[in-house]
């Protein structure tokens, strides 16, 4: 092959030109990997019905480029955070038809097994991402060939509303197509089960392995699938029912808007942004339904974009992303700023200074704005609230108060959702994530964007009505319980072996774990690895020092990234120690993230 990149093992051998139809080969004799490598991807070139991802493995194949295959063949997609979440692109490491199509005949054959599951039909949502339409439709085409009924929605939607329909229809499981807050080079698929909760072990595997034998993958060699081939011998096709979405966007709303004080101001002035995602289409309409002004919605970002064109990251948590939306806000003089990510589950809060500025406010205070606001209008011994081993301590601090249950989960809420199952005739009053994810209502088994923008645009519009704000709020809760400041530190780490790399740091914390961090001793290690308590094993460590603060690092499950949470408190200092305590505790905070990096990138 003239021209052909070589890395050890040499290019990819038996090149042939784009004109050459692919070739089904068996798994090769020896082993040679590069034969071996050939053979995979000859053969996912059989069974892809895309002609875009199967030029992309021709091209590949062309220029010998050896390091592409492998980056798209060495690590296929695996249920990280309730599905599988990637870049677009061709080979079972990458988002394509091919592998939304093989883990949906993997979920439809799990899906018939179960019973007492929901009436066994599939919810199909999407949002309005690249791939979206077309890897819905391959999801609603391959389950309903399997027999499984679908129900599917026709236009793009927020992740919230998908999930909310998975229960209020009684179904048997949910599908969304969204990658949520990544670039705009990636999608995702996102598995619900018939509680409308996200998938969680040991199911997530389950169905990942009849994906597996669906395909008739196995030991290293990926055999061709015809792609019109239904997944398994069935009784016929099942039918494919488009929801009916005004009734169910008009269910949606009553659930949400019942967790309002019906007598609680409404006097607020609000910008809102959807960041270019379907977020537009829902809560604008929510915020008015509630009785709200409508909101300014920053109009280059309103409609949807899947190239995301006014933001570097489309996830309102980075640098510059609600640039847009605070100088709307300054320009009409509003009360807040409120902030969906594309898909609508997450919500970012910004308000305004004294000085004309605006702090945007970190998801740990919103967590604890809400959590106190639905402790005090709630009653009931049955009540918990509940957040995640990464996020602030504060909630607990608040639940203490109140007298009321408080569990901590895993990351993610597949967990926060059923934190109250553990527990008979507990209910979830309110569970949160610091990575801006709330749960306001438990009419949603999810985190909602778009009800905790309705819950804190009535927050906002009742500080108002006092002569107060948010941050006031703020300072009240941190004065009687301590100061609880938060930080996050990441490490992306791209390519393959990305995650054997990050899995490495995590693994040396846990076996020889520094004696102190950013000068103070680390009182105690806890290997979540091996389960504490009610938490089952997950890949992750927690330093703490003492009273002064924690460190817990994990590899994330939706990106190459590998992550810190860092907490620094205080004993309850009074309104009059306040300003002294956060000063001192945003020093350590600094201090503790330059002590993790450094340790972390020397690993």
């Amino acid at each position: 092959m003239t021209g052909a990149r070589r890395d050890a093992e040499g290019p990819v051998p038996g090149g042939r030109p784009a004109s050459s139809p692919p070739t089904e080969v068996s798994q090769p004799d020896g082993p040679d990997p590069a034969a071996r490598l050939r053979a995979e991807v000859d053969a996912w070139i059989a069974s892809d019905p895309d002609p875009a991802t199967r030029d992309e493995l021709e091209s590949l194949l062309r220029r010998g480029d050896v390091a592409g295959l492998r980056e798209r063949f060495a690590e296929p997609l695996t249920f990280g955070t309730a599905g599988l979440r990637g870049a677009i692109g061709a080979g079972p490491g990458r988002m394509n038809r091919l592998v939304v199509r093989r883990t949906t005949a993997g979920l439809a054959v799990w899906l018939r097994a179960q019973h007492g599951a929901g009436d066994g039909s599939l919810v199909v949502g999407r949002d309005a991402r690249h791939g979206s339409e077309s890897f819905a439709s391959d999801t609603a085409d391959v389950a309903s060939a399997a027999g499984v009924p679908v129900r599917r929605l026709s236009r793009p939607l927020p992740t919230p509303v998908t999930a909310f329909a998975v229960r209020h229809l009684g179904a048997g499981a949910g599908v969304m197509v969204t990658a949520s807050h990544n670039p705009a080079t990636d999608n995702g698929y996102k598995v619900y089960l018939a509680d409308g909760a996200q998938v969680l072990p040991p199911y997530d595997e389950e169905i990942a392995a009849a994906a597996r034998a669906e395909s008739q993958e196995g030991a290293g060699t990926c055999r061709p699938v015809p792609p019109a081939r239904a997944p398994r011998p069935f009784e016929g096709r099942a039918a494919v029912e488009r929801i009916d979405e005004q009734e169910l966007l008009r269910a949606y709303q009553a659930a949400v808007l019942a967790c309002l004080d019906v007598d609680a101001p409404r006097a607020v002035d609000v910008v809102y942004t959807p960041l270019h995602g379907v977020g537009g289409a829902v809560a604008p309409a929510l915020l008015e339904a509630a009785g709200f002004a409508p909101p300014w919605v920053v109009p280059a970002q309103a409609a949807p974009d899947p190239d995301f064109p006014t933001v570097a990251f489309p996830n309102p948590e980075e640098p510059g992303a609600l640039d847009l939306a605070l100088a709307l806000a300054a320009e009409h003089g509003a009360d807040v700023v409120l902030a969906n990510d594309p898909d609508a589950d997450r919500l970012a809060v910004a308000v305004p200074l004294a000085d004309g500025r605006w702090r945007v406010l970190t998801g740990d205070e919103v967590g604890a704005l809400i959590g106190e606001h639905l402790l005090e209008r709630s009653h009931g011994d049955d009540r918990l609230v509940a957040t995640t081993i990464v996020s602030s301590t504060l909630l607990s601090s608040l639940a203490r108060e109140a007298g009321v249950a408080y569990r901590e989960t895993l990351t993610g809420f597949k967990w926060i959702a059923r934190a109250a199952a553990s527990s008979p005739g507990m209910r979830l009053l309110f569970g949160y994530e610091e990575a801006l994810g709330y749960a306001v209502t438990d009419a949603v088994a999810d985190k909602d964007g778009m009800s905790a923008a309705v819950v804190v645009a009535g927050l906002v519009a009742r500080a108002r009505a006092d002569g107060s704000t948010l941050l006031d709020r703020l300072d009240a809760i941190e004065a009687r319980l301590g100061v609880h400041a938060t930080a996050q530190w990441s490490l992306r780490l791209d390519g393959a072996g990305a995650s054997a790399r990050m899995a490495a740091v995590v693994a040396r914390w846990r076996d020889d774990p520094p004696a102190s961090l950013a000068g103070h001793a680390v009182s105690e290690v806890v290997d979540l690895a091996r389960g504490t308590g009610t938490l089952p094993p997950t890949d992750a460590v927690v330093l703490k020092m003492g009273t002064t603060g924690r460190v817990v690092l994990r590899p994330s499950g939706t990106e190459p990234k590998l992550k810190a949470y860092l907490e620094v408190t205080s004993s309850p200092p009074g309104l009059a120690g306040l300003a002294s305590e956060r000063v001192d505790a945003a020093r350590l905070l600094a201090e503790l993230r330059a002590d993790v990096a450094s340790r972390c990138r020397d690993t």
